[in-house]
């Protein structure tokens, strides 16, 4: 017996997907920029899907955020201004704002309506984190305000970007990662997500390379994400700040010395698990691959960026 209900299915690549079962779609809004979704999942809760690809969930957000955020925060010697570059629903910078040290915190979005999206539907995800007075929202493209002649200087940059291709491609390059640490302050850190090493191995050789070729200091880490149904990695980069010299117990001395609370995923011994490398993904890393540069695509994801939605409908 056909049910009816509808699955969204996303592809990582063109071998493999997962789906999620749509309960009630709350909110759909085709923007200047691409098309933003909020649905509810019997296992997810509310969930964010921007342009047929799954951003962040209600239930597993703390698998992406809190290693995104935490990871280089606490491996700095006590960050007190940040900049979120994309991040609309709030998730990272509901983290950042957990230091008691962070006195401000910049929050520049491509798409207003993801910001928008996310305070009437993620309450979730920020807790109500895009309305504390610490956040500046600066809405536009990323990338002048960072490749601006002087401007502000952070102690940390969190990239928390949609996939490489579209308007966020020219973020993955090295001239923009060179960009980014013209505005650290001395031993500020930087971290970005570099995609699977399982599914799209290619583009996150290219990626780290770019990273490489801008910062001394590049250490990836790997998280599973349950919506993006594979191990993904991250990165952080910096001139002198290096997360692979604190041991757990530092780590979580500087947790309980710094006051931080509500975590889900991250202390000492994770922060160690999260640098740990198999053998498959160092040698991946220790492939020569080429920095990426403007205008090019990553045939790993640019091909899946051009079929269509996937929506299936099982009994």
């Amino acid at each position: 017996m056909n049910t009816g209900a509808r699955y969204l299915a996303e592809r990582l690549t063109a071998d493999f997907g997962f789906y999620l079962r749509e309960g009630q779609l709350l909110a759909r809004e085709r923007s200047a920029w691409q098309e933003i979704e909020v649905f509810d999942n019997p296992l997810f809760g509310r969930v964010m899907r921007i342009d047929g690809c799954f951003m962040t969930s209600e239930r597993d957000e703390f698998f992406y955020h809190e290693p995104m955020v935490h990871l280089p925060a606490v491996a700095h010697a006590g960050p007190a201004s940040a900049l979120v570059v994309g991040g609309g629903d709030g998730g990272a910078v509901e983290e950042l704002l957990k230091h008691p040290g962070m006195q401000r915190v910049l929050l520049a979005e491509l798409d207003g309506a993801v910001i928008d999206m996310a305070r009437q539907w993620l309450g979730g995800i920020h807790h109500g984190a895009l309305d504390d007075p610490r956040l500046e929202v600066r809405l536009g493209d990323a990338r002048t305000l960072i490749e601006a002649p002087g401007g502000e200087r952070f102690d940390q940059i969190v990239l928390d970007l949609t996939d490489p291709y579209g308007p966020a491609l020219d973020l993955y390059t090295a001239a923009f990662y060179q960009a980014c640490r013209r505005r650290l302050t001395p031993g500020g850190v930087l971290s970005l997500h570099l995609g699977s090493p399982i599914h799209r191995p290619q583009a996150m050789a290219r990626i780290a390379a770019s990273l490489r070729a801008a910062f001394p200091i590049v250490r990836p880490y790997l998280q599973y994400v349950p919506l993006y149904g594979t191990l993904w990695c991250m990165a952080m980069a910096s001139d002198t700040t290096d997360p692979a010299r604190l041991t757990a117990a530092e780590v979580d001395a500087r947790i309980a010395e710094r006051g931080l609370t509500g975590l889900q995923l991250y202390n000492g011994p994770m922060h160690q698990a999260l640098l740990a490398q198999p053998n498959f993904v160092r040698e991946l890393l220790a492939r020569p691959a080429r920095a990426l540069e403007r205008g090019e695509v990553l045939e790993e994801v640019g091909e899946l960026a051009m079929g269509p939605e996937v929506a299936v409908v099982l009994g």
